[in-house]
C-alpha cells in the first residue's frame, strides 16, 4: 500500500464548515474534511448525501456559501475549475469529460496545450502524452488515436493522464471503477498506489466496500449533507457500522399503503423477461411482473439496472433473451411496437428524453397517442383537450393550464405530465416502466407521485421501476430485485427486506445476516 502515512503531518487539504444551499435544499451543512498527502481518503454516502456537491466545491465548480478551505496550509478559494487545476487539484468524474473526436494527446493537454506563438507543438505534446501513459502502465495507447475509439479502461487511463499533466497533488476520483472489468480495476489500484507513494493525495468515491477496504486508508461518511464520521480506518471499520452511518436519515418518505391484492395465481402475468442479456451491461436476467404489481430494481449506478429497463422498452436491442408482454414476444429494439402494445416509459432524464420543454402541457400529454385523435385526416381537438383536462385534474398538475409551456412547471409536475401521457385517451396501458421517477422532485411532490404510481397499480397496471434511493424502492414496490454488476443476485417481497440488508447486497454482493 506504499509508505506508511504520517498521522501527525499537517493535512494537505482541510475543509471546515462547508455549507452550500440550492433552491429548496441545503446540500452541504457544515461539512469538515481533512486529507493527507499520500493517502487514499474515501468518501461514502448514499445518493443525495452531498458527495458530488462537496467535490464540486473542491474542484471549483461550486462556490460554498460559507466555510474555509486550505490547501498546503494556504487559503484556497478556487473561482472556477481552471483555478483549481492550476492549484494542483484534478477531478476525474464518473462521466468522463473527454472529447471523443480528439486524439489522446489533445485530450490530455486540453486547456493547457503545448504551443509556441499560437501554434500547437504536436510532436512535443505526443511525446509528453506517451511519457504520461507509460508512467500509468499503458504506453501501448497511441497518442494519436481518437479517444472515442478506446475502450472504457483506456478512456479512464487518458483521464488520469490528463490529471497528471497538471502536476496534480490531489486527485478526486468519482466512481472510477464503475465501467471497469475486474482486471482493469486491479490496474487502476496499481496506478493509485504509485501515485500515493509519490505523495499525491487521492479522494476516492465508491459504493463498493470491498474496494474501499483494498485501496483506502481513511473514510469520511456523509449523510443528508453532513459529515457523520471523520477519518475512520478503511480496513478495520465494520460493514455494519458504515451502513448504519449511511442509513440513519432525517428524510421522511410518505408511501401510500399497499393494497390487499389477490394471490399471484389470480393475477395475470403482464411482463415476462427470459434470459435477457445486453453485452457489456447485464447478463441472463429473468423475472416477471403481474397485473397490479410494482417491482423495483435496486442497484448502483452502472450496475445495469437502467439498461435493463431500456432493453425491455426497446430503446436498446438485446444481445440475447426475450421479452414477452401478455404472453406474446416483443420485437427487440422497437419502441413503437412497445407503445402500441400498451407499454409506457418515464426515463431518468425526463427533460432531454421525455419532454418537449417549450411545448405546451397539452402537446406533451398527447404526444404518444396523437394518431388516436385523428379522424379522416383531421385531429379531433375537442376530444384531445377534454382528455388533457381530465389528466390534469386526475393527477393534480399545477398550474392546471393545458397551454402552459412544460418548462415553466416544477420537477414534480413535469413528471406528472410524463405519466399523464401514458394515461390520456386510453385504458390500454398494460406496463409502466419508471427510471428514477422522483429525481429532482421535492419531498411534498414525491408523496403525490407515490400515490399516482400506487393508484395505477390498483387499477391493474403492472409497474417496473428503478430508483437510487433504497427506501423508495422498499416503500413503493411489492417485490424487489437486487442488481449487482449486471446480474440479479436476489429477489424477495419488499416487506421481507430492509435498507441495511439491501445495501449490504448492493455494496458487497451478499446479504446481511
Amino acid at each position: 500500500m506504499g509508505p506508511a502515512k504520517d498521522t501527525d503531518q499537517e493535512p494537505l487539504l482541510r475543509m471546515r464548515g462547508i455549507t452550500k444551499r440550492f433552491p429548496g435544499v441545503r446540500a452541504l451543512d457544515g461539512v469538515d474534511l481533512e486529507v493527507r498527502a499520500g493517502e487514499v481518503h474515501c468518501l461514502l454516502g448514499q445518493n443525495g448525501a452531498g458527495k458530488s456537491t462537496l467535490i464540486k466545491v473542491l474542484a471549483g465548480a461550486h462556490r460554498p456559501d460559507s466555510g474555509e478551505i486550505t490547501l498546503g496550509g494556504e487559503p484556497f478559494a478556487p473561482s472556477d475549475p481552471t483555478a483549481a487545476m492550476r492549484a494542483g487539484i484534478a477531478t476525474i468524474y464518473q462521466e468522463l469529460d473527454l472529447v471523443d473526436g480528439l486524439s489522446v494527446a489533445d485530450n490530455i493537454f486540453l486547456g493547457h496545450e503545448r504551443a509556441w506563438f499560437g501554434f500547437t507543438r504536436r510532436a512535443e505534446a505526443e511525446r509528453a502524452a506517451r511519457d504520461l501513459l507509460a508512467r500509468l502502465g499503458h504506453g501501448e495507447i497511441p497518442p494519436r488515436r481518437e479517444v472515442g475509439r478506446l475502450p472504457a479502461a483506456g478512456r479512464q487511463v487518458v483521464s488520469m493522464a490528463r490529471a497528471l499533466s497538471h502536476d496534480a497533488r490531489l486527485i478526486i476520483m468519482d466512481e472510477p471503477s464503475a465501467a471497469l472489468a475486474h482486471d482493469e480495476v486491479a490496474n487502476l489500484f496499481r496506478i493509485i498506489r504509485e501515485l500515493t507513494s509519490a505523495g499525491v493525495a487521492v479522494v476516492y468515491i465508491s459504493h463498493r466496500l470491498e474496494e474501499i477496504r483494498e485501496i483506502g486508508d481513511r473514510v469520511t461518511v456523509l449523510k443528508d449533507g453532513r459529515a457523520v464520521a471523520h477519518g475512520l480506518p478503511a480496513r478495520t471499520t465494520s460493514t455494519g457500522r458504515i451502513v448504519s452511518l449511511m442509513t440513519g436519515r432525517d428524510v421522511e418518505y410518505a408511501f401510500p399503503p399497499r393494497s390487499d391484492t389477490p394471490e399471484d395465481g389470480e393475477r395475470p402475468e403482464v411482463l415476462r423477461v427470459e434470459g435477457l442479456t445486453l453485452a457489456g451491461s447485464f447478463e441472463d436476467v429473468s423475472f416477471s411482473v403481474r397485473a397490479g404489481e410494482i417491482v423495483g430494481l435496486a442497484g448502483l449506478v452502472g450496475s445495469g439496472r437502467s439498461e435493463i429497463l431500456e432493453t425491455i422498452y426497446g430503446t436498446r436491442r438485446a444481445t440475447s433473451g426475450r421479452v414477452l408482454l401478455d404472453g406474446r414476444p416483443m420485437r427487440p429494439g422497437d419502441t413503437g411496437a412497445a407503445v402500441r402494445r400498451g407499454m409506457g416509459m418515464a426515463p431518468e432524464e425526463r427533460k432531454s428524453q421525455a419532454l418537449l420543454m417549450y411545448e405546451s402541457v397539452a402537446g406533451n400529454i398527447t404526444l404518444a397517442g396523437l394518431p388516436g385523435y385523428a379522424k379522416l385526416g383531421w385531429l379531433d381537438r375537442r376530444r384531445e383537450l377534454a382528455d388533457v383536462r381530465q389528466q390534469i385534474e386526475a393527477l393534480d398538475i399545477r398550474p392546471p393550464d393545458p397551454r402552459r409551456p412544460v418548462a415553466t412547471l416544477s420537477g414534480g409536475n413535469q413528471q406528472k405530465v410524463v405519466l399523464a401521457r401514458w394515461l390520456a385517451g386510453a385504458g390500454g396501458l398494460r406496463l409502466l416502466v419508471l427510471d428514477e421517477p422522483t429525481r429532482g422532485v421535492d419531498v411534498g411532490a414525491r408523496a403525490e407521485l407515490y400515490a399516482v404510481i400506487r393508484g395505477l397499480a390498483d387499477r391493474g397496471v403492472a409497474v417496473l421501476l428503478v430508483s437510487s434511493e433504497v427506501p423508495e424502492v422498499l416503500g413503493l414496490a411489492d417485490r424487489v430485485l437486487v442488481i449487482r454488476e449486471g446480474h440479479v443476485i436476489h429477489s424477495d417481497d419488499a416487506v421481507e427486506l430492509d435498507e441495511h440488508r439491501v445495501l449490504n447486497m448492493i455494496m458487497e454482493g451478499r446479504a446481511a445476516l
